[in-house]
């Protein structure tokens, strides 16, 4: 749109906040100083990682294009077919009451900037698609490029990280489909032409062209059959047109696997010129409504919705989190990455994802197998259980299609594989507290040791070296006050340190002193009754000095 217009169709409410008790706008990627973008993966964390929707498959729409050209305008009327659809609408036609005020993404009318950064609509909806698949479904905001404020590296940062992470991107221009806006498309998706060539795949999936205010529908009618009529020309290559711009066309048709274009006309005069309009659809002109309803449905509808995929694999909302973590650690310098960067934060996040994954199915079959609620495992069958769960790990990890070659695949399985070596030694030793007479060693030997010296100490009196007694009365208290020091160390928690000495103290004592006792002794009477149980087998001797046999 342009003149009053541009500043008409963005949001006129006030900027959404946590206080807030419906869903609000989350700021998920705030602008830092010097014109750098910081992500809030807490904030993020607590959308995406909910029990509800962190393992479903994300379907992300993101609307990008100019500022102040109506984007949080337009997403707020995909909220309420969302709401109306998705969740607790009701009934009724999704468009709602035609007095009802405007609300969701922030807007307000002006000619300056609202939008920073990206956010994401604090309320995940999910439904279940045509197929049987669940799915969780996302909207994004952006902020607006090519304002006075914004660096060609911020518009390139934003408008970069929503192509690259959404499943449709809706590409908002205003009037017509000029060449700077393909230009524009074309360095924004850059990374898709290196990620092609590595990966042998489309590298994004739904472009949406959306051409706000069309005052031609003489040309080409308003709605999607007048979007691909103009599209088709844009993007028309023939062997007259100059070589740049057949590869400009070529790169954008090679960088996604669908394209489209939708014509909307123009809202009206009041929404283009009053101060006063809070988004009321009695203000717009109902040619403008009309089109709404053919554009939300085409896009949100359950049988439009496209899942988010990357190298080819469906993103779970916990895969989508390490890919924001991933993409924005690049952007963190001064300078606009590489395209082959942004190929390897996309190898990074995938490899991360299929790590994460395979960490989880560990986890998942060896808490069934030692978790807290399970009695104590036998050392042996509890390594072998290990064994036999890391294989399926490793399984899922190498099963999963991954970017970046078997060179970088094979280092992050190799620190997976360290990594579920530790997680086991955790599991061990969780395993051994449950071994109640392992818990029961400390006090035993040295309650044994008191026991052993007490009884010295009565023989030696006995026989009248007191000498030797009183020194078995001193080892004797000693055990004992150590087993009472040891006792009050786990009962208060105090003093750990020492508690841990004591505990080491009286595993060596078992180790070295007591238990080859103990076998040594167990070996002997082994040895005795085996012998006189082949002494009973072969019967008392005869008067020749045979034995009769039983």
């Amino acid at each position: 749109m342009t003149g009053g217009a541009d500043r008409s169709l963005e949001p006129v409410t006030e900027k959404e906040s946590p206080s807030r008790s419906g869903p609000y706008g989350v700021q998920i990627v705030n602008t830092g100083p010097d014109h750098t973008f910081v992500l809030d993966e807490d904030a993020l964390a607590d959308l995406l990682l909910k029990d509800d929707v962190k393992d479903r498959a994300v379907v992300v729409i993101s609307v990008v294009g100019a500022f102040r050209k109506g984007k949080s305008f337009l997403l707020d009327f995909f909220l309420r077919y969302m709401q109306h659809k998705y969740g607790s609408g009701g009934g009724g036609d999704w468009l709602g009451s035609e007095d009802a005020p405007l609300r969701g993404f922030s807007w307000r009318g002006g000619s300056e900037r609202d939008t920073t950064g990206i956010l994401m609509w604090s309320e995940v909806f999910k439904t279940t698609l045509e197929n049987g698949e669940k799915v969780a479904i996302v909207l994004l905001d952006t902020q607006g490029a090519f304002d006075s404020e914004s660096t060609v590296r911020d518009n390139a940062t934003v408008f970069a990280l929503s192509t690259m992470l959404s499943s449709t991107q809706i590409y908002n221009l205003s009037q017509n489909i000029q060449e700077d806006d393909l230009q524009h498309l074309q360095l924004f998706t850059e990374y898709g032409r290196l990620a092609l060539e590595a990966s042998g795949t489309t590298p994004f999936q739904r472009l949406q062209f959306l051409v706000r205010d069309w005052s031609f529908p003489y040309e080409a009618p308003y709605g999607a059959e007048g979007g691909r009529e103009i599209l088709q020309r844009r993007l028309k290559t023939s062997d007259n047109k100059h070589r740049e711009l057949q590869s400009l066309r070529q790169h954008i048709t090679s960088c996604f696997s669908e394209i489209a274009c939708f014509l909307m006309p123009h809202p009206g005069l009041r929404v283009a010129t009053s101060p006063a309009f809070d988004g009321r659809l009695q203000d717009i002109e109902p040619e403008f409504k009309r089109s709404l309803q053919q554009l939300v449905p085409m896009l949100l509808s359950p049988q439009a919705l496209v899942p988010k995929l990357i190298n080819g694999q469906k993103v779970t909302c916990r895969d989508l989190l390490q890919y924001f973590k991933s993409y924005m650690n690049i952007y963190k310098g001064n300078e606009l990455p590489e395209p082959k960067s942004m190929l390897a934060a996309t190898a990074e996040a995938n490899n991360l994802t299929a790590v994460a994954e395979a960490k989880e199915v560990y986890t998942r079959l060896m808490e069934e197998i030692c978790g807290g609620a399970k009695p104590y495992l036998q050392s042996a069958m509890l390594e072998a259980e290990h064994h036999r769960v890391r294989d399926k790990a490793l399984h899922a990890f190498q099963s999963k299609r991954k970017m970046g070659g078997d060179v970088i695949s094979e280092g992050y399985c190799k620190q997976l594989t360290q990594d579920l070596e530790e997680q086991f030694a955790q599991f061990a030793a969780h395993n051994e507290s449950k071994n109640i007479f392992k818990a029961a060693r400390t006090p035993s030997v040295y309650f044994t040791i008191a026991m052993v010296f007490y009884v010295l100490s009565g023989a030696c009196a006995l026989l009248g070296l007191y000498a030797l007694a009183n020194l078995c009365n001193m080892a004797m208290f000693v055990a004992l006050l150590t087993l009472v020091l040891w006792a009050y160390i786990r009962y208060s928690g105090e003093m750990r340190e020492l508690g841990v000495t004591i505990d080491d103290a009286a595993n060596m004592l078992w180790d070295n002193v007591m238990k080859p006792m103990y076998q040594a002794c167990l070996e002997k009477s082994l040895e005795h009754a085996a012998a006189a149980a082949a002494e009973r087998a072969l019967g008392p001797p005869t008067a020749n000095g045979k034995h009769k046999q039983l």
